[in-house]
Formats: C-alpha cells, structure tokens, sequence
C-alpha cells in the first residue's frame, strides 16, 4: 500500500517515504538524543487533523487515514555545536502528540499538536524561537522488565494545565530492518518538521541514523493530551512501537513556500 497525501480539494500529491534521510543536515543548528522512545499511533478522520495545521500544510494520510502519536521518550544531551551538554537542561524527559503533514513545496515530515518537557527553561526557549507549543510538565518513566509505564501531567500553560498521559507498553520482538513495514516507515521515516512562526510556514530538516524498533503490545492507556490539542479521543487499534533511540541533527528553521510540486 502506497502512501498518499491528502490535499483540499480530494487531489493526492504522492511522495516517497524514504527510510532514511536523502538530504543530511551538513550544519545543524542542534544536536538531541531521543532515547527510550515509545510510541502509540491511532488511526484519525484526515479532516479532523486538517484543521489543525497552519495554513499552507497538508495533512499527510496512510491507507485513508491521518495518524496521531503520543510519544514519551527520553531528550539527551541537547546542545548547540560546539558546546557541552548543561547538565539537567540538555537532559530531560518529553512527550509529543505529534501527526504527519506536507510542506508547501511538498516535503513530508512532521507536525507537533504539544510538546511536554520536565524543564520550564528549555520550554520557554524553544517557544520564543522556534514557535512550537512547549510545555511544562510532570513526568516518569519505569522500566519493569518488558514493560514500559509512562505518566505525565501538565503544570504550564494553565489554559491546558492538568492535560494527562498514563501509558503502560509491554516491548515484543526486535523488528528486522527489512520488515519494517510501510506504516511504520510512514511514522518513523520523517526527515523535517513543519510549523508556523507568525504568520510565516517553516520548516526544519531532521537527520538520525536509521530506528532500530520493537513491536509493543498497549497494556493501557488513560489519556487527555488529545483532547488539550483539540482532537477527539482516540479509537481502535493502535500501532505501538518502542526503540532504544537515535542521535538527531536538527538544521536552522527555513521559510518555506510552495514549488508546484514534491520538493527533491
């Protein structure tokens, strides 16, 4: 099966999902370690996830659907080039409810509904300069044998304040890389993410060396991020992957705009 894009209108803008990145970022602007990676992805109503992108992105759709991420993980050693780690600022947990857009010129990648981090500081930065929705939180991980319980629950923006996830995984077998299958290439093989800063699209390439991923099994899940980023809660069988991680190079934020047709 083919992934397509779902474009205004019912045309498709079909693009390939490369599994790994065709454009490393030769200068980037920051180095991230995400490690102890879970994720749960649920099947969405494409037009529900659409009113959700800023203008000028499109919602990015897997055998007619949108697909919707929650995902905690481990944020290590967060540095600009050239410079050391700063001790409990680069280190930190986070979770994501993140979803799949295309860029104006056609790049598929990756858009953030919220980002919860343990650090107020790192937070606070990262909205100002980046324009992406930061917040602050409470959080745990544990690890008991092969099952991963993950909580947390958010202290800062108090529009959404008390905005919750408790995630409960068993980790099954190790996936080979020549049977990753195209859904999961389709939600882990994102090499850029897209946003609005004002009123301008921008994008920022993504580069890590290929997931090394585990099926899980959802043992349970009581959550209301969905909800805070304005999504119906979510329904059905989920995809549930976990990985031990990847180091990330991220490039500087660019303006991007529409080429006519899928960017090279």
């Amino acid at each position: 099966m083919t992934p397509e894009v779902t474009v205004p209108g019912g045309a498709a803008l079909p693009e390939p999902v490369r599994p790994r990145a065709t454009a490393p970022v030769a200068r980037p602007v920051m180095h991230q370690g995400w490690l102890d990676l879970t994720s749960v992805h649920w099947r969405y109503d494409p037009e529900v996830v659409q009113r959700l992108l800023p203008p000028g992105f499109r919602v990015d759709t897997f055998d007619g659907a949108a697909w919707v991420g929650i995902i905690p993980f481990l944020m290590h050693r967060v540095r600009p080039p050239g410079l050391p780690p700063l001790g409990r600022l680069s280190t930190f947990l986070e979770t994501n409810v993140r979803t799949y857009l295309v860029a104006p010129d056609g790049r598929r990648g990756v858009w953030f509904a919220s980002l919860d981090v343990t650090r107020l500081l790192p937070a606070l930065v990262a909205r100002a300069t980046y324009g992406l929705p930061y917040c602050w939180a409470r959080m745990r991980t544990e690890r008991t044998g092969d099952v991963v319980h993950h909580t947390s629950r958010r202290r800062w923006p108090r529009s959404t304040a008390g905005a919750s996830v408790d995630l409960r995984v068993r980790l099954g077998e190790v996936v080979p890389p020549d049977e990753v299958g195209e859904l999961e290439h389709f939600v882990t093989a994102r090499w850029g993410l897209g946003n609005q800063f004002g009123r301008l699209p921008l994008w920022a390439a993504v580069d890590h060396g290929p997931w090394m991923l585990r099926r899980a099994e959802l043992l349970s899940c009581d959550e209301s991020l969905t909800a805070a980023a304005g999504l119906p809660p979510p329904e059905g069988e989920p995809l549930v992957l976990w990985s031990p991680g990847v180091q990330v190079r991220i490039g500087r934020p660019r303006v991007v705009w529409g080429t006519g047709g899928p960017h090279p």
